[in-house]
C-alpha cells in the first residue's frame, strides 16, 4: 500500500510568523491546506509528517492518526512524498495517482513529489530534504508539476482565489440544489456554483454572488441578516457571519466568527474578527483576536510595491496589493490600525495610540501607546491562551504550552532587535524635533 508523506524544508522559515506553531504543509490556500488537499484526494485515514522537532508533539496530539518523524517507517512500503510548499492544481493530482517508482515531479527547479521506493528509505535522514531528495531526482525521470510553490506568506493570499475555483472544481460533492431551502437569500449567479451544507444556518436577506466564483458554505455555519459573500470563496464549518461583507479571494476557516470587511484573506481557523473594520490580503492565525474597528491597509498611497519586514528581514514583494500576516494568539484592541505589510508575532498584544502601528511586531512583544516594548509577562499571556481555548470549547494542553515557551525563546534575538531599533528611532524623532 502507498504510504502519503509530507515533509518541510529549511524554506518554512520565509513563512514566519504563520509557521511559527505550524509546518508548512498545515498552511491554508484556498479550502484546504496542501495536507488536507492530498489526504482527501486519496482518502488516506493516516499520512506522515516530517517536520520540525519542536512542533513533533503539538502536531501529534492535534494530528493522531498522523505518524510524525518516523524515518525508519519509509523502508516498509512505497512512499509518495510531498513538499509542504506545493499547492497543486487537479492535472496535479491526477498527476500524483499515475506517477511511477521512477518519476519526480520538478517545480521551478525543486522537488515537489518523489515516489520513494523501500530500499531507498535508509537514503533519507530528513537532515536537508532538498539535497537528499535532489541526489535521488538524478536518477530518475524528471516530470514537469504542475500548479504552484509558495515560498512567502502573500504568496497563498495571491493564489487563494484560483485555488478556491480549483478545490471547487476537485472535491465539491454536495447538493448544490439546497440552496433552493433557504428562503428569501438572494443567489446570484450560476447556482451550480454555489455549495450549502444543510446543516448550514443562513438567514433572510443574505446575498451569495457566484457570478465571479464558486461559493462554498460548511456544515453548521450561521451566516446573519444583511450580510454579503461573493466568490471565490468559502466559509468554514461552524463559522460565524455577522452582517459581514466578504469578497472575492477570501477563504474563512473553521470556527470563525467574522463582521466588518473582508477582502483576499485567509483566516486559518478559530479567529476573531467579529466587529466591523477592513481586512485585505492579509493571512489572520488561529486564537488571534481583532478588536472592534481594528483595520489594515492593503495599499500604498503612491501604489507603489510593497516591501514586509519578515522577522525583522525587509523583503520585497513585488506586489502593490500586500495586508499583515499575523500570528497565532495575537490581540488587537479597539481602533488598532495596521500599516502596508505589516508582520506581527505570536502572542503580541496591540494597544494603540491613535497613529499607524509599527510595521513589524515581534513576537510575544507589546505595541503599548504607540511603543514597542518586550514587556509582555509570559505567564499571564499563556493563562489568557487557555482561557480563549476554553471559550471555544478546545483545552490548552501541555504541549501547546511547552511550544509556545519554545517559541518565546527562539524569537528572543528578533525581539530584542526590533525594540532596539524602535527606541533608537524614538530618541532621532526627538532629538530631531527639538532642531
Amino acid at each position: 500500500m502507498l504510504q502519503i508523506a509530507f515533509f518541510e524544508n529549511d524554506n518554512s522559515d520565509q513563512f514566519r510568523p504563520l509557521t511559527y506553531l505550524r509546518p508548512s504543509f498545515e498552511l491554508v490556500c484556498g479550502r484546504f491546506s496542501l495536507r488536507e488537499r492530498i489526504t482527501r484526494w486519496f482518502q488516506a485515514t493516516h499520512w506522515f509528517a516530517f517536520l520540525r522537532d519542536s512542533l513533533a508533539d503539538s502536531y501529534q496530539e492535534a494530528h493522531p492518526k498522523a505518524r510524525v518523524n518516523e524515518l525508519d517507517k519509509l523502508s516498509k512500503a512505497p512512499t509518495l512524498l510531498i513538499n509542504g510548499r506545493w499547492i497543486p492544481d487537479i492535472n496535479a493530482l491526477h498527476q500524483l495517482r499515475e506517477t511511477t517508482v521512477d518519476a519526480v515531479g520538478i517545480l521551478e527547479d525543486t522537488v515537489v513529489y518523489l515516489k520513494l521506493d523501500p530500499d531507498e528509505g535508509t537514503l533519507i535522514s530528513g537532515q536537508r530534504w532538498e539535497d537528499e531528495l535532489g541526489n535521488l531526482a538524478r536518477r530518475r525521470h524528471v516530470t514537469q508539476a504542475s500548479g504552484q510553490l509558495a515560498h512567502h506568506p502573500w504568496d497563498l493570499i495571491n493564489l487563494n482565489g484560483e485555488q478556491l475555483i480549483n478545490d471547487f472544481e476537485i472535491f465539491n460533492s454536495m447538493n448544490s440544489n439546497m440552496v433552493s431551502d433557504f428562503k428569501e437569500v438572494a443567489l446570484l449567479g450560476n447556482r451550480e456554483q454555489i455549495s450549502i451544507s444543510p446543516s448550514a444556518d443562513i438567514d433572510p436577506f443574505v446575498v451569495i454572488d457566484a457570478r465571479s466564483g464558486p461559493v462554498t458554505i460548511d456544515s453548521g455555519a450561521k451566516i446573519q441578516a444583511f450580510t454579503r459573500i461573493e466568490g471565490p470563496c468559502h466559509i468554514g464549518a461552524g463559522s460565524q457571519l455577522f452582517r459581514a461583507n466578504i469578497k472575492a479571494g477570501t477563504s474563512i476557516g473553521p470556527a470563525c466568527r467574522v463582521g466588518g470587511e473582508i477582502e483576499e484573506s485567509i483566516l486559518h481557523a478559530f479567529a476573531n474578527k467579529y466587529h466591523d473594520g477592513f481586512l485585505g490580503h492579509s493571512y489572520i492565525c488561529p486564537w488571534v483576536n481583532l478588536g472592534a474597528m481594528t483595520t489594515n491597509s492593503d495599499v500604498k498611497n503612491d501604489y507603489s510595491l510593497v516591501r514586509v519586514p519578515l522577522a525583522g528581514e525587509i523583503l520585497d514583494t513585488n506586489l502593490t496589493k500586500v495586508g499583515c500576516f499575523v500570528g497565532d494568539h495575537t490581540k488587537t484592541a479597539l481602533g488598532s490600525l495596521f500599516n502596508t505589510g505589516s508582520s506581527i508575532g505570536v502572542m503580541s498584544m496591540i494597544l494603540p495610540g491613535g497613529e499607524l502601528l509599527p510595521k513589524h511586531v515581534p513576537s510575544f512583544s507589546r505595541v503599548w501607546f504607540g511603543a514597542l516594548d518586550d514587556g509582555i509577562d509570559l505567564d499571564s499571556v499563556l493563562q489568557t491562551a487557555a482561557v480563549a481555548l476554553s471559550r471555544r470549547h478546545q483545552k490548552f494542553t501541555p504541549a501547546q504550552e511547552r511550544l509556545l515557551r519554545h517559541t518565546y525563546e527562539l524569537t528572543q534575538p528578533e525581539r530584542t532587535a526590533a525594540v532596539t531599533r524602535f527606541q533608537q528611532k524614538l530618541v532621532e524623532r526627538v532629538r530631531s524635533s527639538r532642531i
